[in-house]
């Protein structure tokens, strides 16, 4: 394998999982896996749309295919390598091992999409089997998709690094999302609320508000605004996600996660309080 081959070489390997779909989000984790492996490395994007990650509700038939364009944006991006297995490839006949990190999936997200992140973290580990010793980047929009894999890759001793990249936002403030294109124009004015309840914590946090329940408020009233749909809003520890007292330290951080529909599009977003600034402009 070409990732194997490089290593020898005395090559670093930069490797970016994705489902296609490809935006410029993705090509800025394309491009960071550059500038992390330089020149003489080698940077690997997959481009799998895994089944095991959508509920029997979710949209797996929907869900936008465009291998020939997306290859094209790798090599614009400067892409070594494009890995676009089939389904029978990743999980052959008679496939029954699975991975689970159950109490990073265990909020947020993961009441409402039962089974979605074992789907991710085995699809995961099967990929980094297959890239071998990498620097994984991964975006910090789906936030708890990232640290799940930071632990599983850290309490299966993986020979893997992986770097939370910032989220990457339009000028409105909304990020970048391959299902952002199914939001109408009415829409996607609608999820600028998104962006923008997220700065109304961060401005409340810089203010000097420490309570957690205020906090969260303090984006609820603007979600409600322009959001059809308010699945949860919820702050945490940041890093293994685990529950926070009721108020936080001085120099305390929480991510505050938010999932919401607009129209029929599923949005989620979230900020670190303590460590981002305001996604929203203005």
């Amino acid at each position: 394998m070409r990732c194997e081959v490089a290593r020898r070489a005395g090559a670093r390997v930069g490797f970016v999982p994705t489902m296609g779909a490809l935006h410029e989000g993705h090509l800025t984790l394309a491009r960071e896996a550059r500038r992390r492996v330089g020149d003489s490395g080698l940077v690997a994007v997959s481009i799998f749309v895994n089944p095991t990650q959508f509920g029997p509700q979710e949209d797996l038939a929907r869900y936008p295919r465009e291998l020939d364009a997306d290859v094209a944006r790798c090599a614009v991006a400067g892409v070594d390598l494009v890995f676009a297995p089939s389904v029978a490839a990743m999980y052959p006949e008679g496939d029954q091992t699975r991975v689970r990190v159950p109490r990073v999936a265990e909020p947020f997200c993961g009441p409402l999409r039962p089974g979605h992140f074992e789907g991710v973290a085995t699809v995961v580990t099967r990929l980094f089997a297959l890239a071998g010793p990498c620097v994984a980047i991964f975006g910090r929009k789906d936030y708890q998709q990232w640290r799940l894999l930071d632990r599983m890759a850290r309490d299966l001793f993986l020979p893997v690094e992986l770097v939370g990249h910032p989220t990457v936002r339009d000028a409105d403030g909304l990020a970048l999302s391959s299902r952002n294109r199914y939001l109408s124009a009415a829409d996607r004015e609608r999820a600028r609320a998104v962006p923008e309840a997220l700065s109304a914590a961060v401005r409340a946090y810089a203010a000097g508000e420490r309570d957690v329940a205020a906090l969260r408020e303090s984006a609820r009233g603007v979600l409600a605004a322009g959001a059809d749909a308010v699945e949860y809003i919820d702050l945490r520890e940041p890093v293994d996600l685990d529950p926070l007292p009721a108020r936080l330290a001085d120099d305390g951080r929480a991510v505050l996660a938010v999932a919401v529909r607009v129209g029929g599009t599923r949005l989620i977003d979230n900020v670190v309080l303590g460590e981002e600034s305001a996604p929203s402009p203005g």
